[in-house]
């Protein structure tokens, strides 16, 4: 029997967040297409899925390169994607010490190629573009900027986060005038999955706790009440897997985090108890850290920009998670495991 044809496109399937994806979808009994570069990351998909028990029969790999209009995919592909229904755009370049002529090719051109494909399919339910955290909170978003406020964008902020910035902006920009129902989901900093803590990813605030296992985090950046709220990967999967369903705006935004996250001075203490190392002796300005030199402080100076005070509205997120019955796991066990999985990976050096 001919396999079904696949009524989900995932992009960036074969990174951190879009292989749980895939996986949470293929469990669901959805026919799933996965974006891959290659044969060679299509078969490492595969062998992950069924090292995580999936029954791949109901998958579907194509070649595609999300810098190229129609995805770069070949005229067979695109035919095999003709009942897509939704499409999630998981793929973007995640780094820190990015230039803009890295950046920008996957994270704001690759978002609008991934729109104007998705404007393609004759039956689209919805596009599912996954932003950045503290991304798209303008509710009055503009692109294209002018060269002289895009190229400030990019020195204030860094290449990764001003490139995910300008492609939320674009998205959210072009959706209405090309008729794609368009969901944007901003994620918190994403840790391990909730039982397992098994990770794959180890940027952002698995670089801290890189730096408190190996005791070079005498001071932490940051207030007594900053905040950086985490969420488990799994449950941002199931979430991601429920919003064509239930989203029905023209064009919705959702910022998903766990609310139950300490401020990180207590979430850093307790991952220190648990890993059993001290803990830092106090704080340090963020404007301070800015200050003084990498090589001294280890610190990448774009992460700092995540370090603040500010509360994020979950409301929207609240209520599709209500609607599609999910909630997040209890966070202590799902923290620590996730620590001590990243340290039994070697916070994945080769």
């Amino acid at each position: 029997m001919a396999p079904l044809l696949p009524r989900t496109l995932v992009l960036g399937a074969t990174g951190f967040l879009g292989r749980w994806l895939v996986l949470e979808l293929l469990a669901r009994g959805e026919p799933v297409a996965a974006a891959a570069r290659g044969t060679g990351s299509a078969d490492v998909l595969r062998r992950w899925l069924r090292d995580h028990g999936a029954d791949d029969t109901a998958l579907t790999t194509v070649a595609a390169d999300l810098t190229r209009p129609g995805l770069g995919l070949a005229p067979e592909d695109d035919a095999r994607l003709g009942e897509v229904r939704d499409v999630h755009n998981l793929a973007a370049r995640y780094d820190f010490g990015l230039t803009r002529a890295q950046a920008e090719p996957p994270n704001v051109h690759g978002a609008l190629h991934a729109l104007e494909w998705s404007a393609t399919r004759p039956g689209l339910r919805r596009l599912v573009h996954l932003s950045g955290y503290r991304v798209g909170r303008d509710p009055r978003p503009r692109y294209p900027l002018d060269e002289r406020t895009t190229a400030a964008l990019y020195t204030r902020l860094g290449a990764y986060e001003a490139s995910k910035q300008l492609g939320d902006a674009a998205v959210r920009v072009a959706a209405p005038r090309l008729g794609v129902p368009l969901t944007t989901v901003n994620p918190s900093s994403v840790i391990g999955h909730s039982v397992t803590g098994e990770a794959g990813q180890y940027l952002g605030l698995a670089q801290l706790v890189r730096q408190l296992h190996r005791g070079r985090l005498p001071l932490l950046p940051g207030t007594r009440n900053t905040f950086l709220p985490v969420v488990t990967v799994d449950h941002l999967a199931r979430f991601l897997a429920a919003v064509p369903e239930h989203d029905r705006a023209p064009v919705q935004t959702h910022t998903v985090l766990d609310p139950t996250t300490p401020r990180l001075p207590d979430l850093i203490a307790l991952l220190a108890g648990h890993l059993g190392v001290r803990p830092p002796r106090g704080l340090i300005p963020v404007a301070l850290v800015r200050r003084l030199p990498r090589a001294l402080t280890g610190a990448a100076p774009e992460t700092l920009t995540f370090l603040s005070e500010d509360r994020y509205d979950t409301a929207s997120a609240d209520r599709l998670g209500s609607a599609a019955a999910l909630s997040h796991p209890p966070l202590t066990p799902a923290v620590t495991r996730w620590a001590a999985r990243l340290v039994a990976d070697g916070f994945g050096a080769p």
